[in-house]
């Protein structure tokens, strides 16, 4: 190959992939401790050069009032709550978000955060990475 012919669809990893296509800071709530450390790991690998995490709501708004993010990936069930308040913030500052659940039935989304995309758990970085190259379009 010369240096005028593009690179094959082959050559295309996560590191490879133009930065600008995803968010440079993610929150990240999630109340497992191992999917919150292997999920920041997994988004940090694919270039995003920021994750935040949280475990509660209360953590989470913290987070958001120290530094807005530009996106946020949101577990629905943490331990004794869910994390629509965190949502409800988001959503007023403009801040692009994705949920992600464990559950596999329809999940019982308030109608406002019903057309908001649902990351399934468990699910492949794949689908984590389609996610994070979507976090600008709009809901």
């Amino acid at each position: 190959m010369n240096s005028i012919d593009p690179p094959g669809p082959a050559a295309a990893s996560p590191a490879d992939l133009p930065k600008s296509d995803l968010p440079r800071d993610v929150l990240l709530v999630e109340d497992d401790p191992l999917i919150a450390m292997d999920s920041a790991e997994t988004i940090t690998g694919f270039g995003v050069a920021s994750v935040r995490t949280a475990r509660d709501v209360a953590g989470a708004l913290k987070l958001i009032a120290e530094r807005a993010p530009d996106f946020a990936l949101l577990d629905v069930g943490l331990n004794r709550e869910k994390s629509f308040a965190v949502a409800e913030q988001l959503k007023r500052q403009m801040i692009p978000l994705a949920f992600v659940t464990g559950y596999s039935g329809p999940a019982s989304m308030p109608p406002m955060f019903k057309h908001y995309p649902v990351l399934r758990k468990p699910y492949l970085r794949e689908d984590l990475l389609a996610i994070l190259r979507r976090w600008r379009d709009p809901v």
